[in-house]
């Protein structure tokens, strides 16, 4: 199957970071029409999903395209089978899934349409020529969180607190806890989850967050990275209640730069957030495919995987500056991606 790629792994690093696609005529993007099928919370979750939408609307405002936008409610494999039906019977390709469980419902919905293109965020295990799997090294962006941690933590106390108990979320424990304790070997992360597999409410239950932060806050945590969805919004409250009462707790937002859409009080506690550009990989299979092609053009061998890898290298993760509170950090935190960049630092994957 690989070879029916035309590029090879070793220039896929140039493409992805120039975008470089042949400008197509203002009629040719018109054409193209995009549908984008959000995991539970959707646009609006200041989160995951907000993210993608950001690379739908960049591709929206660069090339003119159209689309339409459908998100689950109960999250059922059912539902999300209705929903990708429902966009590939009215027309709409490229289709891009955010979240990986869409995976089951996408294959048998992929096979039934191969002449449309599908995306699939946080999944690579669907081997078909017109399903692109887009996954992120999660875990490099984590530890990069993980040293601006331990450097702003008082007490050595740090905590993290994952939607739910499963394999990709244990990839920014692993991650975080790593920088953590390369950067200060005292420190002592704290290690929660909202919900246990398969229990997926933990994505959207703020106010059990909030009360997993308390408790850490009331052992002395002062830095609370929260990786879980739509529930974060309670970490960020639990800080917030806790400035208020006179403790500092510093929390760490995830997948978007949660501090461009924090409240005033949010934005005191905010450290930083670790970013996850699924906005950069929804705009590249939208770019992709009004230029005629798609993103598997590119095989990325590196990850096994049809469709592209976003670690450090490719820009795929990393930290905000946003607020300035890790700026003077800066210097330790770029050493830290260099070194991981480079292979001299292996970031592990499972805690």
């Amino acid at each position: 199957m690989k070879k029916v790629f035309r590029l090879v792994a070793v220039i896929a690093a140039a493409t992805l970071a120039a975008t470089a696609f042949v400008a197509p005529s203002a009629t040719a993007a018109t054409k193209v029409k995009v549908g984008i099928a959000y995991d539970i919370g959707g646009r609006g979750d200041k989160s995951f999903n907000d993210s993608a939408a950001a690379g739908l609307d960049m591709a929206k405002k660069k090339f003119g395209v159209t689309a339409k936008e459908v998100t689950v409610t109960t999250g059922s494999d059912a539902e999300r089978e209705g929903k990708l039906r429902l966009l590939a019977a009215a027309g709409y390709n490229p289709i891009i899934a955010v979240g990986y469980l869409y995976a089951g419902p996408l294959k048998l919905v992929a096979q039934d349409y191969p002449n449309v293109q599908f995306g699939i965020v946080d999944d690579s295990s669907i081997a078909l020529l017109n399903v692109a799997g887009l996954i992120f090294a999660e875990e490099q962006g984590s530890y990069l969180a993980g040293v601006a941690a331990a450097l702003s933590s008082k007490s050595g106390k740090i905590g993290y607190v994952g939607g739910v108990r499963i394999p990709l979320l244990q990839k920014f424990e692993a991650g975080f806890v790593a920088g953590v304790k390369a950067t200060k070997k005292s420190a002592t992360v704290d290690v929660k989850y909202v919900t246990e597999f398969p229990d997926f409410s933990g994505f959207n239950d703020p106010a059990k967050m909030k009360i997993i932060a308390k408790g850490m806050i009331d052992k002395g945590v002062d830095v609370i990275y929260s990786a879980a969805g739509g529930s974060g919004a309670g970490n960020f409250a639990a800080a917030t209640e806790a400035a208020a009462a006179g403790k500092k707790v510093w929390t760490i937002g995830v997948d978007s730069d949660q501090y461009l859409s924090a409240s005033a009080a949010e934005k005191k506690n905010m450290l930083t957030s670790m970013v996850k550009h699924v906005d950069r990989a929804v705009y590249d299979v939208i770019a992709t495919s009004v230029a005629g092609s798609s993103v598997n053009d590119i095989l990325d061998a590196k990850a096994g995987i049809y469709g592209r890898h976003y670690d450090l290298a490719l820009d795929g993760v990393g930290v905000s500056y946003s607020g300035g509170y890790i700026t003077k950090y800066k210097a330790q935190i770029d050493a830290a991606a260099a070194a991981i960049k480079s292979g001299k630092i292996k970031v592990p994957t499972k805690p």
